[in-house]
C-alpha cells in the first residue's frame, strides 16, 4: 500500500519535470528573438510550409461550419421572429470563439505534427547533438523560427476562418432563408466590438505559439526510434489541444468579465 503514494509522487514529479522543460525550451526560443538574421530564412520557409498545408483545410472547415451555424441559428431565430439576427450570431460566434480554435486545431494537427516528426528525425540522426558540438544552439536555430512562423500563420488563418465562415453563413442565410444582405451584416456589426477582434487575434497568435512550442519540445525529447517519433507526434497534438482549450477558457473568462458582451 505504501508503494501507491510513491508511484503517484514519481508520476507527478515526471509531469512537472516535463512542464518545466517545455517552458524552458519556449523561453529559450524567445530569448534570442532579436537575433533575426540567424533564423529569418528558416522562418520564411516555415511560414510558407505552414500556409501551404493549412490554408485549404481551414477554408474547407470554415465554409460548411458557417453554413451549418447559419442554418441552425436561422431556424431557431425564425421561430422566435428574429431571423434578421442570424448574421450577428454567426459572425460574432466566428470572431469570438470559432476562428482562433479552428486555426489552432489546423496548426496543431497539420503543421504541429510535421514539426514534431521533423525535430524527431533530426534527433534520431543526431543532428541536434551535432549542432551543439558546432556551438550552434538548436533551440535558437530551429525552435525560434518555428514558434514565430506558427503564431503568424495562425493569426492569418484566424482571419481566413472569419471570412470563409461569414461567406458560408451569408450564402445559406440570404439565399435559403430569405434574409436580406443588409440585415445579415447589420446584425454582425451591431454586436461586434473592436476589442473582440483584438482578443481573437491575440488568442490565435498565442495558440499558434503553443502548438509550435509543444511540437518542437516533443520532437526534441522523443525516444530515438521511429516508434518514438510516432508517439511524440500523437502526444504533441493531444497536449497542444489541451493547452489551447485551457488557455482559451481562461482568456475568454477574463475578457467577458472585463468587457461584457452587448445585448
Amino acid at each position: 500500500m505504501a508503494s501507491v503514494p510513491v508511484m503517484v509522487t514519481v508520476k507527478m514529479r515526471g509531469v512537472l519535470t516535463q512542464i518545466g522543460e517545455l517552458f524552458t525550451i519556449a523561453l529559450e526560443g524567445l530569448r534570442r528573438t532579436w537575433d533575426i538574421r540567424n533564423w529569418f530564412w528558416e522562418f520564411v520557409e516555415q511560414c510558407w510550409f505552414l500556409a501551404r498545408v493549412t490554408t485549404l483545410p481551414v477554408i474547407l472547415i470554415a465554409l460548411p461550419l458557417g453554413a451549418t451555424v447559419a442554418l441552425q441559428v436561422g431556424d431557431l431565430a425564425g421561430q422566435l421572429g428574429a431571423q434578421s439576427a442570424t448574421g450577428g450570431a454567426v459572425v460574432v460566434g466566428l470572431v469570438r470563439e470559432v476562428a482562433p480554435i479552428a486555426a489552432a486545431l489546423i496548426i496543431a494537427g497539420a503543421g504541429g505534427s510535421a514539426m514534431t516528426s521533423d525535430m524527431g528525425a533530426r534527433r534520431i540522426r543526431d543532428e541536434l547533438s551535432a549542432m551543439e558540438v558546432m556551438a550552434v544552439n538548436p533551440v535558437h536555430r530551429l525552435v525560434t523560427p518555428r514558434m514565430w512562423a506558427a503564431s503568424l500563420v495562425s493569426t492569418m488563418l484566424s482571419s481566413l476562418v472569419i471570412l470563409s465562415g461569414a461567406i458560408g453563413g451569408f450564402f445559406f442565410n440570404v439565399l435559403l432563408q430569405d434574409v436580406t444582405p443588409g440585415a445579415y451584416f447589420d446584425g454582425a456589426l451591431g454586436l461586434l466590438q473592436i476589442s473582440d477582434l483584438v482578443v481573437t487575434l491575440f488568442k490565435a497568435w498565442l495558440f499558434g505559439l503553443i502548438a509550435a512550442m509543444v511540437a518542437c519540445y516533443k520532437g526534441m525529447t522523443c525516444e530515438q526510434s521511429p516508434v518514438g517519433v510516432g508517439r511524440a507526434v500523437n502526444q504533441a497534438t493531444v497536449v497542444a489541444l489541451l493547452l489551447v482549450f485551457g488557455f482559451n477558457y481562461v482568456i475568454t473568462t477574463i475578457y467577458v468579465i472585463a468587457y461584457p458582451p452587448k445585448i
